[in-house]
């Protein structure tokens, strides 16, 4: 089955939030329901990122820089190829989420939001992701939601992870780029 039907122009999905929020499981199943293709953005990062990340050092925004020109390219080629897709990425500063929607009108931020508390529980029982649960707070502090001009659906992750691939599934069916 063709990740877009031949009528629709692709579009490429940024799943974003603070880690634990859950968008690689949340992205990987809005994937597979809408047939398009899906990418986690942890699999761009540099070595030298992971092992920063693992030291419980926050990454700059240097380092960030070719992490997100690597996020970028790969969304490039999956509307060349016609190909519409769903990509994970914290993309928590507004910077951050211009490298990868300026200029490409088929790229929809969405955005998992949810509060502290409820994330750090996630994190404390996740097991074997080189993000320690220990830099919450710097995700946090860097964090800034999407305002309106950036026209992102906001999601609060309360529900479970079907039901919030089922409500951004839906969403993204019925929306134009």
């Amino acid at each position: 089955m063709p990740a877009t039907a031949p009528h629709s122009p692709p579009r490429v999905a940024v799943v974003m939030g603070v880690s634990g929020s859950g968008k690689s499981t949340v992205a990987a199943l809005v994937a597979e329901r809408l047939g398009w293709v899906f990418a986690d953005g942890d699999a761009f990062h540099t070595p030298g990122n992971i092992a920063r990340m693992q030291a419980g050092l926050p990454l700059e925004d240097a380092d960030r820089a070719p992490w997100l020109a690597a996020l970028a390219a790969w969304i490039d080629a999956r509307l060349r190829d016609g190909e519409s897709g769903v990509l994970v990425c914290s993309a928590l500063k507004r910077a951050y989420r211009e490298v990868l929607t300026r200029g490409r009108p088929a790229v929809r931020i969405v955005y998992l939001e949810g509060d502290r508390t409820l994330i750090a529980g996630r994190l404390a029982g996740r097991q074997g992701h080189f993000m320690p649960g220990a830099l919450l707070d710097s995700q946090f502090a860097i964090l800034e939601p999407p305002g309106p001009a950036e026209r992102a659906l906001v999601v609060g992750i309360e529900a479970p992870p079907d039901t919030l691939a089922d409500r951004i599934a839906a969403s993204l069916s019925a929306s134009e780029p």
